[in-house]
């Protein structure tokens, strides 16, 4: 089975989606609070979907691709780490991916009860490979929805979810027991069975656009691949919704001004080694990116992940 038959990057179509997220924020976001003390400019319920057979959503208004530790690696090492249950700091580099540290200082983790380099139980690694049952036990969803898809492919309950609402709900009673409340992560597999091809839908509930855009859309794009390598059914679309899709103004304005002056590109092609059968063994040197061109360097913008 072909994961996916792209078009030909000549006459693949430019796209800019992302442009015109950062576009509409711009004009028509809405000031507010943030719990840091600062204030966003938001758009709430944004949809993006993706055709995939036109390439895979890496971002061109910057160079994200390049480097040792570039977007693109750090953002699929995350991705991996999760998938294999990371909740540390440790495991996190082990997967290669190392932009969680200033979120995992003793400071911050000892405020949620948490050891240093500690994200909490209440993670997306844990909730996804551990989500606790109500005997004790933990339930790895990765492994019972692939179970699922194989047995019922026509069920409309393919669902990954990274919240687990009592590790990190804050009040007079309740303490968080997550570093950071996953934003990203709740999905629904959609299976074709007479077409033979998966959508993947993602709910994203809250996005920095400018600084995390990016890497999302990498590992969402690069999981309907996987998933479509795993299950059989070719990838054709990625639906992509962000609850709060926002950037900070008092620090990323100028950020915005340059994006949305740079040219719009193609998206690029990513293959994955066909030997890797499991969700949980991809690892950064089983994906392959080409046709990527980006428009700007990496260093265009200052806030960066």
């Amino acid at each position: 089975m072909q994961t996916i038959q792209y078009i030909p990057f000549p006459i693949r179509p430019y796209n800019g989606s992302y442009k015109d997220l950062l576009q509409k924020i711009q004009t028509h976001g809405e000031d507010n609070q943030h719990t840091s003390g600062s204030h966003t400019r938001s758009i709430f319920g944004h949809t993006m979907t993706f055709n995939l057979e036109e390439g895979i959503p890496v971002i061109t208004e910057r160079d994200i691709v390049s480097g040792e530790r570039s977007i693109f690696k750090q953002s699929l090492g995350e991705l991996f780490a999760f998938l294999n249950g990371a909740r540390t700091q440790k495991e996190l580099e082990s997967f290669g991916c190392y932009w969680w540290k200033p979120w995992l200082t003793k400071k911050k983790c000892e405020k949620r009860g948490l050891r240093e380099g500690d994200m909490g139980p209440g993670a997306y690694g844990p909730a996804w490979t551990q989500f606790p049952m109500p005997d004790g036990g933990h339930y790895n969803q990765w492994d019972a929805v692939i179970d699922q898809i194989a047995y019922r492919p026509y069920l409309k309950t393919h669902v990954i979810t990274p919240f687990i609402p009592y590790f990190y709900m804050r009040s007079d009673t309740e303490q968080q027991k997550v570093v950071v409340t996953p934003c990203h992560g709740f999905l629904n597999i959609h299976i074709n069975v007479y077409k033979r091809e998966l959508t993947l839908i993602h709910v994203q509930r809250s996005q920095d656009v400018p600084v995390g855009g990016g890497a999302n859309l990498i590992q969402y794009g690069v999981l309907s691949l996987m998933l479509s390598q795993v299950t059989g059914y070719k990838a054709r679309r990625l639906v992509y919704v962000i609850l709060d899709a926002h950037y900070y103004p008092e620090k990323q304005e100028e950020d915005v001004k340059k994006l949305l002056a740079t040219p719009t590109g193609k998206f690029a092609s990513i293959l994955l080694d066909p030997e890797v059968k499991r969700v949980q063994d991809f690892r950064l040197e089983h994906v392959t990116i080409s046709d990527y061109h980006p428009q700007a360097p990496r260093r265009i913008i200052k806030t960066e992940v």
